[in-house]
This record gives C-alpha cells, sequence and structure tokens, in this order.
C-alpha cells in the first residue's frame, strides 16, 4: 500500500526540514569607563540616586530613619546641606524638575516633591512606588527593580504608559538608579557592576557599561552595590555605590 501527502503538506513538510533556526539577537556592547578623578563619598550614605543640575549635585539615600535629600560638592564629596525624610519612608531615586526635585518611595506609593532651592518638602503625591527616576525634558521615568521602564505624567506624576526592557533579545530585570542622557535611558542592573542604556522607545538595551573595576576598596559586602549615575558635562559621569568610600567621575566610550 502507498501513501503520498498531499503537495501543500508535503511543501509544509519540507520547509520545516531545511529551513534554518531564526537567528539569535547579537549581543550588545559592553565598554569600560575611563576614571577622570575619585571624591570622596559618605560611607554611611546609602546612595539611592545622583543628579546633577548645572554646578549642584543632589544626592538620594535611602534607609527607614534615615533616608535623605543632600546637595553634595560635586568636587569634594562634602555635604552642603541636607534634609531629613520622615522617619517611616525609604526614600529611592530623585529627579531635577524646573525648581522642584521629585523623588521616590520604597514600598509607598507616594512620591515627594521638594523645593530645590531650599530643600523644604513641599507636598506628597500618589504615585507608584519605585527604585530609579529620571527626567528627559518632558515626562517622568522611573524602574522598580523589575524589566520595565514606567513613564509618568510630570505634573499629576500618573503612570501613562510602560516597556518591558530586553537585553540581547532576552528580558532583562533588576532595573535600578536611572539616568535620562539625550534620548536614551541609563539604568544600575541590580544587583550586578553593570549599568545598562537603554532605548525607551524600544525597550532595547544598546550599551552595557562594565564598573567591575572601581570597586578597590578591599572586603566588600552584599549591601555596597553600584546604585547611582549622573552625568556631569558631556560624555562625563560620576559614579557610585551603596555606602562606597569614593565617588568616581569617569568618561564613558561612544
Amino acid at each position: 500500500m502507498s501513501f503520498r501527502l498531499p503537495l501543500a503538506v508535503a511543501a509544509l513538510v519540507l520547509a520545516a526540514v531545511v529551513s534554518p533556526p531564526p537567528a539569535l539577537a547579537q549581543p550588545v556592547r559592553t565598554v569600560e569607563p575611563t576614571v577622570v578623578a575619585t571624591i570622596p563619598h559618605d560611607v554611611g550614605a546609602y546612595s539611592e540616586g545622583l543628579v546633577a543640575d548645572g554646578a549642584a549635585l543632589y544626592e538620594a539615600t535611602g534607609e527607614f530613619g534615615r533616608s535623605q535629600l543632600r546637595q553634595v560638592d560635586p568636587n569634594t564629596g562634602a555635604v552642603i546641606r541636607s534634609a531629613d525624610l520622615p522617619p517611616a519612608y525609604f526614600g529611592e531615586g530623585i529627579a531635577v524638575v524646573g525648581d522642584r526635585i521629585v523623588q521616590l518611595l520604597y514600598q509607598d506609593d507616594l512620591a515627594l516633591e521638594w523645593d530645590k532651592s531650599t530643600l523644604r518638602l513641599i507636598r506628597e503625591v500618589p504615585a507608584k512606588q519605585g527604585w530609579g527616576l529620571c527626567y528627559d525634558g518632558s515626562r517622568l521615568i522611573s524602574s522598580d527593580g523589575s524589566g520595565q521602564l514606567y513613564f509618568h505624567d510630570v505634573n499629576t506624576l500618573a503612570l501613562t504608559s510602560s516597556v518591558a526592557v530586553t537585553r540581547d533579545g532576552q528580558p532583562t530585570t533588576g532595573l535600578n538608579e536611572l539616568e535620562c542622557v539625550d534620548g536614551q535611558v541609563w539604568a544600575a542592573a541590580w544587583p550586578n557592576d553593570e549599568f545598562v542604556r537603554i532605548d525607551p522607545a524600544t525597550g532595547a538595551v544598546n550599551t552595557v557599561l562594565d564598573v567591575s573595576s572601581l570597586w578597590r576598596f578591599g572586603t566588600r559586602d552584599a549591601r555596597q552595590v553600584i546604585s547611582s549615575i549622573a552625568q556631569i558635562d558631556g560624555d562625563e559621569f560620576l559614579i557610585t555605590g551603596k555606602e562606597w568610600p569614593e565617588s568616581f567621575r569617569v568618561r564613558i566610550p561612544e
């Protein structure tokens, strides 16, 4: 007894046999920073974010009962002024928006708005809890330790949309402190010694910054993860970690 496949079915079977497997996504490039200067950093600062505003540098620190918003001298690391958060709040990332500083909270669906000139708390705003925050000139972008970036109305902080982040074509996670630069978003890739640069339009990571060479302080505990990045000028950035004794002014290759 003979058996013959219909022509259409036979063609599908042949295609399945001879078709090559789909191409895998090419790994994104990895670069390393060039250290320009080292700056003392308060080893007691559980750093949750840095943001530069002209010549001024602001740092958010975390932990319940210890969280602060600080203005820090970018050349010496000295704390110029600071404001304590209420003890029940765990401070997270910050962004400068005009004359305000907006700050996320951990485990509270609130954001804090500070007067930039006085570091006086203006108001608390309902908002999604988060880890990292940056301002791209028209909207606020946040992270929450997952593989998502979230987009918010700059005035109300209402969530407007989100995008899933991928690296080498695969979902990622651990997105932490953010920095918006020239239409792209740098994110600390917790808990690794890396920052990733993300195209917020697609969620695709296009550059990985390996900063593992920056730690040189002997024994390191699990708390001392890389955490904070701020653009200072052009390709120069300031990078530090939680409870690190130094910050690093670096150049990032284009």
